[in-house]
C-alpha cells in the first residue's frame, strides 16, 4: 500500500482545520446542492475542497473530523471515504504531483519508459518525493484515455502519447517553474487517428459530398 493512502505520521498532523472564509462559502453552495436530509452526501467534495486548502495537498484526520462535525455524521463515516478513494491523500505531497498510469494499454504502450525517465530525472523511487519537496511520483490505475496512452497526471492536467523523451520535456518545463503543454504531446489534436482522418473524406451515398474530418479553427 502507497504511504498515501495511510495516515501521515502524529508528528506531520495538525492540530486544527477550518475552512477559510472563501471555502466555507464555497462549501455552504456544495452542501445546499442536496436534499434536505441528505447533506452527507457532500463529503466527497468537501474533502476535495479541504485537500486544496491545505499545504501539501493531502487530507489530514483533523480535516476529516472537521467535515464530520459540518455534516453531522460519525467521523468514521468520513475516514472511510477518504481511505477508499484514491483521489485523497493521506500524507502531503510535492507540488507537482506526478501520478503515471501502468494500466496495461499504458504498459504495452511504453509506461515503462515514461517511469524510468520519470525516477531518472527526480532521483526518486515510486512513493517518494523530491528533497525540495517539488515532486511526488506514484503509479496510478486506468487515467481513462487508453486510445492516447502512455499518459501520466500531473496535478490537474493531463498529458497523453507520451515517450521518454516528452517527458523529460514535461520536467524540464516544471523544473524552471512553468506550465508544460497539456493533453497529447504527438502534436495530434484530442484522439483522432495518430496519422490522420480515415472517414467522412468521400460521397456518403446521399448526393452530396461530406465535408472533410478535419475540424476548421475553433472548432471542437
Amino acid at each position: 500500500m502507497s504511504h498515501l493512502r495511510r495516515p501521515a505520521p502524529r508528528e506531520l498532523q495538525p492540530t486544527s482545520f477550518a475552512f477559510t472564509p472563501e471555502n466555507m462559502e464555497k462549501a455552504k453552495k456544495i452542501i445546499a446542492k442536496y436534499p434536505e436530509g441528505r447533506q452527507q452526501s457532500a463529503t466527497m467534495p468537501l474533502l476535495d475542497l479541504a485537500q486544496r486548502q491545505t499545504e501539501g495537498n493531502w487530507v489530514p484526520t483533523v480535516a476529516m473530523d472537521y467535515i464530520a462535525d459540518m455534516l453531522d455524521m460519525p467521523a468514521i463515516r468520513v475516514y472511510e471515504v477518504a481511505t477508499f478513494y484514491t483521489m485523497y491523500n493521506l500524507a502531503p505531497v510535492g507540488q507537482n504531483f506526478i501520478q503515471v498510469c501502468t494500466t496495461t494499454p499504458c504498459w504495452l504502450r511504453g509506461s515503462s519508459d515514461v517511469v524510468k525517465m520519470c525516477k531518472d530525472e527526480l532521483g526518486i523511487g515510486i512513493g517518494e518525493t523530491t528533497a525540495d519537496g517539488k515532486f511526488t511520483l506514484i503509479e496510478v490505475e486506468c487515467l481513462g484515455a487508453c486510445v492516447n496512452a502512455p499518459m501520466m497526471q500531473i496535478n490537474d492536467d493531463y498529458y497523453e502519447d507520451l515517450t521518454g523523451e516528452t517527458t523529460k520535456s514535461i520536467l524540464d518545463t516544471l523544473k524552471r517553474g512553468e506550465k508544460p503543454k497539456v493533453g497529447p504531446q504527438s502534436g495530434r489534436r484530442g484522439c483522432e487517428p495518430i496519422d490522420g482522418p480515415k472517414v467522412l473524406k468521400a460521397f456518403c451515398g446521399c448526393g452530396a459530398a461530406d465535408q472533410a474530418a478535419e475540424p476548421k479553427d475553433g472548432e471542437a
